[in-house]
């Protein structure tokens, strides 16, 4: 009896030392990348990965998820799902379009999530702690249809506010997700307390997540572009609707 307490005493701790030490913990298996855009018209996209560990090889698991966080294989799939990867190693990893994706919306994006688990080796020291860490980043399916103009000025500068009581709402005329992670009263200034990063879906609007007023008359919003960077929106506002003030071009 006095056994099995230790080992339940054991596993709870485990599990509570891997909730700890989970955040801080280091990854093997490196990305290279934070967000994947998916060009319609084309039939795979190629993520490069590789093994950070410079003593061990770690296996590589790949997935991918629709927006409700549901596993999927189709219209989108990775290839291969589960690889080896020596230390100190790179390698690649694709994401492959099925006949299915051409049964997607063409009029606007649409969402996926991909997942990358790294599994260590089994480990030869008993009672060791193994964590294994998974990165999870967004996948944006763009139709060719809709391809950004080269040169175009960017598309989130479309984007439009609306007071309603204290709250601005975002609206979103455009067919590409847009994902804003900081909101401001003005540029050069901290970011409002509170606030909490959200994704706004094509044609579609979403509340910002504080009260108008710790924004003021003249919003500023950061967003993600397709390229990880975050540029950021100035609104100028006329009663309760505020438009974008674009960037002056360098001349």
């Amino acid at each position: 009896m006095m056994k099995q307490r230790n080992v339940i005493g054991l596993l709870a701790t485990t599990t509570l030392l891997a909730g700890v030490l989970a955040p801080t913990a280091q990854a093997a298996i490196a990305l290279d990348r934070t967000r994947v855009i998916f060009d319609g018209s084309v039939q795979s996209v190629s993520l490069s990965v590789s093994n950070q560990n410079k003593q061990l090889p770690y296996l590589a698991q790949g997935w991918l998820e629709d927006e409700q966080g549901n596993k999927i294989q189709s219209p989108l799939t990775v290839l291969p799902p589960v690889q080896r990867i020596e230390p100190g190693k790179p390698s690649q990893v694709k994401i492959q379009a099925l006949p299915a994706a051409k049964l997607l919306p063409q009029d606007r994006e649409t969402l996926y999530y991909f997942n990358l688990r790294e599994i260590p080796p089994k480990s030869n020291k008993p009672n060791s702690l193994q964590i294994a860490l998974q990165t999870r980043i967004k996948l944006f399916y763009r139709p060719a249809a809709i391809a950004p103009e080269r040169n175009a000025a960017p598309w989130q500068e479309q984007l439009t506010l609306s007071k309603q009581g204290d709250k601005y709402i975002v609206n979103n005329p455009t067919p590409y997700y847009v994902t804003i992670v900081d909101a401001a009263s003005r540029k050069g200034m901290e970011g409002a307390k509170g606030f909490e990063p959200f994704m706004v879906p094509p044609k579609g609007n979403v509340p910002l997540t504080i009260s108008a007023g710790s924004v003021g008359g003249s919003p500023v919003l950061t967003y993600i572009n397709d390229y990880g960077g975050r540029p950021q929106l100035s609104f100028s506002c006329s009663g309760s609707a505020c438009t974008v003030v674009p960037d002056k071009k360098a001349s």
